[in-house]
């Protein structure tokens, strides 16, 4: 997470006199806000796409919960731990617990239910087809001849 959040803030960073020669500014992170009213049961997480895979993503769902963007970045909720045998391709980023850099993320489209969540596997295939990622599956468990 820590590599995918600094390669996130790594082209905003400016300098100025505050921050000295070289280094960059402070970075603050924020917490997507899921709009009253909707069940979070599963936890939140987010997965994050470039802006110019935004509409693609977006049309292509079968299924959407809220997706909220600013000018760099597009970002889904999915429920919690939907990074767990998966390994989101490049450029995309996962955020647990939808913790995402501060760039004033505004929702852009609210789910018609009571569910925030995007369906992760859809996203995932769709990220995988847009970047041009095989998508990568876990495979089954092994067992030993012991």
């Amino acid at each position: 997470m820590l590599k995918s959040m600094a390669t996130l803030l790594a082209p905003r960073a400016r300098r100025s006199p505050e921050n000295g020669p070289g280094r960059a500014p402070a970075v603050t992170a924020t917490r997507l806000a899921v709009p009253t009213g909707l069940n979070t049961g599963l936890g939140c997480d987010a997965v994050g796409v470039p802006a110019r895979f935004g509409f693609k993503i977006l049309s292509r769902l079968p299924a959407k919960g809220c997706v909220y963007a600013d000018t760099d970045w597009w970002w889904w909720l999915v429920p919690g731990g939907s990074d767990l045998d998966l390994a989101w391709p490049l450029p995309s980023c996962y955020a647990p617990g939808a913790e995402i850099p501060d760039r004033g993320p505004r929702l852009i489209h609210h789910p018609d239910g009571t569910s925030p969540y995007t369906p992760p596997i859809p996203l995932y295939l769709l990220v995988c087809q847009l970047t041009g990622i095989a998508p990568a599956w876990p495979g089954p468990p092994v067992r030993s001849a012991l």
